[in-house]
């Protein structure tokens, strides 16, 4: 018998609140349950395990994640649409750490078809077509990119700048702005 109330939707999004409030890893469908008062084998009617409650999430926030970045690139171009795309993924990082952590959970071929990580790449090549890079430059901008976003919001979240000056938002301006110039003056081989 399927408890009232309980859906798939519901729970994946319980479950990342739960990601976002105690970490990705622990997002399992024990503490689900926990959370819904409920015993375990009665959410196996929506979820097939954790690691189906895991890839549910993950989807989830690249969904979300997608959707906040095409708004904010909405109109814009270059420099003013790489640092819109770059705050999207830092503030929501800052706002939902748990599903950020999400969005680098590993998925199976079915699930990445499936998933919003083709609008991510989308988004990103066309900011980096105000920049007239060619191939293979714009692939390697965009895992440069990629590895920056990730490395410095994973690097702030984690504490890593908050022992000294100056303030990782003056940091995160300046090194956008490097990413600009960068793009704009592409070294060739």
């Amino acid at each position: 018998m399927v408890r009232a109330g309980l859906s798939t939707e519901r729970l994946v999004r319980a479950g990342a609140e739960l990601a976002d409030e105690v970490g990705f890893e622990q997002a399992t469908v024990s503490a689900l349950a926990r959370r819904f008062d409920v015993k375990v084998a009665s959410l196996y009617s929506h979820l097939k395990n954790s690691q189906d409650l895991k890839t549910r999430i993950a989807l989830l926030a690249l969904e979300e994640l997608a959707d906040r970045a095409a708004e904010a690139l909405a109109g814009r171009a270059g420099k003013d649409a790489l640092i819109a795309f770059a705050d999207v993924y830092r503030d929501y990082a800052r706002a939902h750490p748990g599903r950020y952590a999400a969005t680098r959970h590993p998925l199976d071929p079915e699930a990445t078809a499936a998933s919003a990580g083709g609008r991510h790449a989308q988004m990103t090549r066309a900011i980096l077509r105000g920049y007239d890079l060619p191939e293979p430059d714009q692939t390697h901008a965009v895992r440069l990119l990629g590895s920056v976003f990730h490395g410095y919001v994973s690097l702030e979240t984690a504490g890593g700048f908050s022992h000294s000056a100056p303030d990782s938002q003056e940091s995160w301006t300046r090194i956008l702005d490097a990413l600009d110039s960068l793009l704009r003056d592409w070294p060739t081989p």
